[in-house]
């Protein structure tokens, strides 16, 4: 835990909050078919539509991550009314499995910071959304095995919750030997961006008016998600 999240006095600390780093890949083929003015708008309205529930607004932080050409954090955590959501640009390569890394360990050190400051919080969330595959690790490699392992432990050990979301033309058989064998990765519908952040604002929502322990359902995939016609 950083010096100043010591010094700063937690937002809202009488809430239980649920910590969701989106993890953005914004290397250069997200340049195509305008996806990443679509990832833009997206991430304005999933700010915008939790902001509306009073109590999701006290009680989601993010921290937005992005991969292209580098691995950064675009904004750290905070309560959601505290982001502003920025211009991306598409740029590089994919270092996906630096980025997935990089999101564990800001998740883990999110827990220490909720629990040394006597902070209920619910499962966190890793969300990425990818139109690739990763250019930094490749199958079998340590690296590789690093990645996986960590995403695969981290799920069934309840330490987060990981979704992985494809977009046109995304690799979708490495992202099903990355994301955890009881959540595949999802095909993003051709220019549903808007609905899957509206969706991804909905779950949040329905996180944020429940009970610590409570198994809450989400919303519907089918309004953005391509459904296999067989």
């Amino acid at each position: 835990m950083s010096e100043l999240e010591n010094r700063v006095e937690p937002a809202n600390p009488e809430e239980s909050h649920v910590a969701t780093v989106l993890l953005l890949d914004v290397s250069a083929s997200m340049s195509d078919n305008d996806k990443i003015s679509q990832l833009n708008e997206g991430l304005r309205i999933f700010r915008d539509e939790v902001c509306q529930d009073e109590r999701a607004c006290k009680r989601v932080d993010l921290a937005v991550v992005t991969f292209g050409g580098a691995v950064e954090v675009i904004h750290d955590f905070s309560s959601i009314d505290g982001f502003e959501p920025p211009e991306l640009s598409a740029k590089g390569q994919t270092p996906m499995g630096q980025a997935i890394l990089k999101a564990i360990e800001m998740i883990e050190q999110r827990k220490a910071y909720y629990k040394n400051n006597a902070i209920d919080y619910f499962r966190p969330w890793i969300f990425m959304i990818t139109d690739g595959e990763p250019t930094d690790i490749s199958p079998e490699s340590a690296q590789w095995k690093e990645v996986v392992k960590a995403v695969r432990e981290g799920e069934n050990n309840r330490k987060f919750l990981f979704f992985a979301i494809g977009v046109e033309p995304a690799n979708m058989g490495i992202l099903s030997k990355i994301a955890p064998e009881a959540r595949p990765p999802q095909r993003l519908a051709h220019g549903r961006f808007k609905e899957l952040f509206s969706w991804v604002s909905k779950s949040q929502q329905a996180i944020a008016n429940s009970q610590l322990g409570q198994m809450t359902p989400l919303p519907p995939v089918n309004s953005w998600a391509e459904i296999p016609s067989k």
